[in-house]
This record gives C-alpha cells, sequence and structure tokens, in this order.
C-alpha cells in the first residue's frame, strides 16, 4: 500500500514537471513573439520616418515651385497695374523664397534630426536631391534676372 501511494506520488510529480516544462516553453516562446513585435514596430516606425521625411521634402518643393510660379506671374499680371518698383519687389521676393524652399527641402531632408532606426525602405539619394533642387534653384534665378531685365509692356 505505501509502495502504491509512492507510485502515484511519483506519477503525479512526474505529470507536475511536464505541465511545468510545458508552461517553461510557452512562455518563452511567447517572449520570443514580444520581440518579434517590438522589433517590427521599430522597423515599421523607422519606414513611417522615412515617408514622412519624403513629404516634407515634396512639401518643400511644392511650396518653392508655387512661389517661383507667383513671382513670374506677379510680373505678367502686375505690370500696368501698379508701380514698376512694387512689381519689381513683389516678383523678386516670390522667387527668392522660391530658392530658399529649394535650398530649405535639400537642408531638411538631409538632417533630419536625431538617426531613426534603419529601415526597410531605401532613402533617395542625396545626388538626386541635390541635383534637383539645384536645377530649380538655378530656374529660380533665371526667373529672377528675367523679372529685373526681361521686357515689362507690349512691343
Amino acid at each position: 500500500m505505501a509502495n502504491t501511494s509512492l507510485e502515484r506520488s511519483g506519477e503525479k510529480l512526474e505529470r507536475s514537471g511536464e505541465k511545468l516544462a510545458d508552461s517553461a516553453d510557452k512562455i518563452k516562446r511567447s517572449s520570443y513573439h514580444v520581440e518579434d513585435s517590438a522589433e517590427r514596430t521599430t522597423q515599421l516606425a523607422a519606414d513611417r520616418t522615412i515617408f514622412a521625411a519624403e513629404r516634407t521634402y515634396a512639401a518643400w518643393v511644392r511650396t518653392g515651385l508655387l512661389a517661383l510660379a507667383s513671382g513670374i506671374g506677379a510680373k505678367a499680371l502686375l505690370t500696368g497695374l501698379v508701380p514698376q518698383w512694387l512689381v519689381m519687389t513683389t516678383g523678386s521676393a516670390l522667387v527668392l523664397f522660391s530658392a530658399f524652399c529649394f535650398g530649405a527641402a535639400i537642408w531638411r531632408h538631409l538632417y533630419p534630426g536625431a538617426p531613426p532606426p534603419r529601415p526597410d525602405v531605401p532613402r533617395i539619394p542625396p545626388w538626386v536631391l541635390i541635383g534637383l533642387n539645384g536645377f530649380l534653384a538655378l530656374v529660380a534665378l533665371a526667373a529672377l534676372v528675367g523679372i529685373w531685365f526681361g521686357r515689362t509692356g507690349p512691343s
């Protein structure tokens, strides 16, 4: 009788050990899932940071193009309606602001602040941004020369 009681206790102890091992295994798998989830969340945050930087860059370029078009349009539309010095000042200010926007777009994109975690998505190469915005700045300067020295009235 003592022997059967001892056998039952041994079986219960064995089952308890198996349950404990299963529980430890579940906890281990769960902790791996939490680590994977945290790493994935960090990765997605890094990707969102890259996309936000590209949207900010696009907003600066869009603002610069609008200011450039407004500066050129100001000369075309205001000539003959307001004094020439006001036409020149308005057009020049808008075109100079557009050149500033093109420079700010590059600066904000290349120096965004604290470095984010390594993203999955590739960044736009800096040489592409510098080349494109350098060209747009030259267009802005050409427009400024056109505003200052171009024809102002019908020929």
